[in-house]
């Protein structure tokens, strides 16, 4: 009798985005995570996510995320995607190590921020997300709970379009 295959299991890549995603006036889009935060607290964030290879590039994954967890497409007309030229690396939080290959501890994160033309509704994956809600920018730092994300918000004047 063969042996039986089981199909290897595929790692997050510890590369991933963040894109904080605004409007002219700095109002900022934030979903919160199907699970809470690691302290009980609901988890809200911009949106982020790892590469799916390692050929993806930094601008492929961040307009891949934004369209799986909002439904907005980056190159659409109105819409401008900056690439910040900036990274954060952290330790990952211990109960999500497992996702990774083993002995792999950090992740590099590279910013984005995708400017809209104005308020608009998003459509979740409700697997990662249950709700959304747009807030003026130091509201939105204020409510995420990763301090890298609550950086790049209040990084945001900074990367805004005039």
């Amino acid at each position: 009798m063969p042996e039986p295959v089981f199909p290897q299991r595929a790692f997050k890549i510890p590369e991933s985005v963040l894109v904080v995603i605004h409007t002219p006036a700095l109002d900022v889009l934030l979903i919160r995570r199907a699970m809470d935060a690691p302290d009980g607290q609901p988890f809200w964030q911009s949106v982020t996510g790892s590469k799916d290879s390692l050929q993806e590039d930094w601008r492929e994954t961040a307009v891949r995320e934004v369209l799986e967890e909002t439904g907005i497409s980056a190159d659409a007309p109105g819409c401008t995607l900056r690439d910040w030229g900036l990274e954060n690396v952290y330790d990952i939080y211990p109960q999500w190590l497992d996702r990774y290959a083993p002995g792999v501890r950090r992740n590099t994160e590279h910013l984005f921020s995708l400017q809209l033309p104005a308020i608009q509704p998003v459509v979740l994956s409700p697997r990662e997300h249950t709700a959304w809600a747009w807030w003026p920018w130091c509201e939105a730092a204020d409510r995420c709970f990763s301090p890298s994300n609550a950086e790049a918000i209040l990084l945001l004047p900074q990367f805004a379009l005039p």
